[in-house]
């Protein structure tokens, strides 16, 4: 689970662990920006 997905750190994170096949479930404040 990774939160702050929309942007910066959180979102930079989510593209590295899904590019390593990893599953992924993400949490923002902003939905529309995921």
């Amino acid at each position: 689970m990774i939160t702050g997905a929309s942007s910066g750190i959180g979102a930079a994170a989510a593209r590295l662990f899904a590019a390593e096949g990893a599953g992924v479930v993400l949490m923002a404040r902003r939905e529309r920006e995921l």
